[in-house]
């Protein structure tokens, strides 16, 4: 605290007398509040106890001094002049200011000033009354700290982030350069968390903060937003499109190099990789902070999906394209509400002819009645959960039409198969559902067969053995779909209790002037055989084919040749109209 207050001059104003004025500063003078009082010429006179305990001067250590003692060596000049010049005008002053104890320890002071001036106006006194605010100002510092700031990482958090882009914004359209927004995320940072722990998940991400913070041009700003996600603002890019983007860019790659340099936490020595989103702004019509955000976040998205440990930049097409899939999806929600499904029917024949079975194949059935196709849909339904109701629906019709056949003697040995994703067929209680089902519509279970990919074998494989031993026991058959083009582990494979492998069309396709797909379902068919497996081969379209197949050893088949996919009226017609065995195989 600077005072110099013999260099202060005042004009005279109105106030009680002097002696008033002392004798009320007297009756609150040993109060909790520091208290001190100089002279005209800024010479103490007179302090109380809360001010040597706040200061840890004594009385006899200041009496005499000037306030200069107290001083923390933080403040400029002009701070004092401007509060002198505040004194002048109006009698007094009041604020926050540095000061500096007798043991040197600088602390936060809300200090006021106030003149005592005689009856002819003439300044007497100065009374100043000091509170130390080290504990408040702390608290405020901490909670705009909480406020703004990651508490992990001390780097600023969402909230500042976007009132920071939201200045940005509202500068660009002064100045004709770029800015561009990045939107970094670990990849597989779960994965550590999970396997390592998470306090070295925390190590790794104030890690990365670092490295981000380092690495980056004075003005930039870095954020994380929470989890493993951070953002960068770049301000000041060229002002073409084309050199903006090349200069983030060539950030981006300095980015990706110094994150893909090894950690070391703790005792592990890990790597980490990240995929990085970009969205290029700037002009008199810049977008919102949360749209920036929006974009920047496909990007990287958009990154993860091309392979992770990259950049991708955010374009207008890429938008459409999460539009179209946003509205795709709560289309697909109101299907499910409201059952737009319907089942469509492949044959399956044998090598003379014979339906012995058909698959169900789902169809998205639209308000307009256009039918859309599974491929369109089904890994929708994965990613959203959806599928878990529409494979339950399937069940049940597919069950409620095995009935249905079961009064038709030209259908009633048809074996049918619907598909099961790994999704439904790992839920805890699939196989009550499907002996549920089984049971309510009173349908013989050896007519139905379930199809499962290979994905099903990745995951909780004993688990999986124990709930198809289940429904075996029951009569309920398997397939194993689309077999060859996934990680099947033939340890597991002899364990599973199969009924088929079903031979990928990718096989099929050019199976008649290709060696090498020869040699793969000649091995397909050797390997059932010795499993002692039914095999089928879907996707066959010309009679070449099927002969070929039925020459390798082949003897059931799926495909164009015989019948695209139908509604069941159709299939009816078809296996009336064929030649076809009634004996339940």
């Amino acid at each position: 605290m600077n005072y110099s207050m013999s260099a202060c001059a005042t004009a005279p104003i109105a106030t009680a007398d002097a002696d008033a004025v002392l004798r009320v500063a007297a009756t609150v003078f040993e109060a909790a509040q520091g208290m001190m009082v100089t002279d005209a010429r800024g010479r103490i006179v007179r302090v109380n106890q809360a001010f040597v305990r706040i200061t840890g001067y004594s009385a006899d250590e200041v009496l005499g001094q000037t306030p200069r003692l107290l001083s923390s060596g933080r403040h400029v000049p002009g701070f004092y002049a401007s509060m002198w010049a505040a004194i002048a005008r109006d009698g007094s002053w009041e604020g926050e200011i540095w000061n500096r104890r007798k043991n040197g320890e600088v602390y936060p002071e809300h200090l006021s000033i106030t003149a005592v001036r005689n009856r002819d106006g003439v300044i007497i006194n100065y009374v100043a009354a000091l509170t130390d605010i080290t504990l408040s100002k702390a608290a405020n510092d901490e909670i705009r700290s909480l406020a703004f700031y990651d508490p992990l990482t001390r780097l600023p958090n969402r909230r500042l982030l976007l009132d920071r882009l939201r200045q940005v914004l509202a500068a660009s359209s002064q100045h004709d350069s770029h800015c561009a927004l990045m939107f970094i995320d670990l990849d597989n940072f779960k994965t550590l968390n999970d396997t390592l722990g998470h306090n070295v998940g925390d190590q790794l991400l104030q890690q990365v903060a670092e490295r981000l913070q380092s690495g980056l041009r004075k003005g930039d700003t870095v954020a994380r937003l929470g989890g493993d996600e951070f953002v960068v603002l770049v301000e000041g890019l060229s002002s073409g499109a084309r050199d903006a983007g090349a200069e983030v860019e060539a950030l981006g790659a300095k980015i990706l190099a110094t994150l893909n340099r090894p950690y070391e936490l703790g005792k592990h020595l890990c790597r980490s990789t990240p995929s990085i989103g970009v969205t290029l702004f700037h002009g008199a019509l810049p977008p919102h902070p949360d749209e920036l955000l929006m974009q920047a976040d496909i990007a990287m998205y958009q990154a993860k999906q091309a392979g992770r440990n990259g950049m991708r930049f955010f374009d207008r097409q890429m938008q459409d394209r999460i539009s179209e899939r946003a509205q795709m999806e709560n289309d697909l929600r109101h299907a499910v509400e409201r059952h737009r499904f319907a089942l469509h029917y492949q044959v399956q024949v044998d090598q003379h002819g014979n339906a012995r079975g058909a698959e169900a194949l789902i169809r998205w059935v639209r308000d307009d009645g256009t039918m859309v196709s599974p491929a369109s849909f089904i890994a929708l339904a994965e990613e959203t959960g959806l599928i878990l109701p529409i494979g339950s629906w399937v069940l049940e019709t597919a069950c409620a039409q095995l009935k249905a056949w079961q009064q038709m003697p030209e259908m009633a040995h048809l074996i049918l198969a619907i598909n099961v994703s790994a999704q439904q067929f790992h839920q805890a209680e699939f196989g009550e559902q499907v002996r549920a089902a089984v049971q309510r519509h009173g349908i013989d279970p050896r007519l139905l067969k379930l199809e499962l990919t290979e994905g099903v074998l990745l995951d909780k494989i004993e688990d999986t053995i124990a709930c198809m031993q289940l429904l075996k026991a029951m009569g309920v058959r398997f397939a194993l779909d689309d077999f060859g083009t996934g990680y099947s582990s033939l340890q597991y494979l002899k364990r599973l209790p199969l009924n088929q492998l079903k031979i990928d069309q990718s096989f099929v396709r050019d199976l008649v002037s290709d060696s090498s797909d020869q040699a793969i379902v000649r091995t397909i068919i050797a390997m059932a055989r010795s499993l002692q497996l039914d095999v089928i081969a879907e996707g066959v379209e010309t009679e070449a084919q099927r002969a070929l197949l039925e020459e390798l050893g082949c003897r059931r088949y799926q495909g164009y040749l015989f019948s695209r996919p139908v509604p069941e009226p159709q299939l009816r017609a078809l296996v009336k109209d064929s030649p076809r065995t009634a004996a339940v195989v």
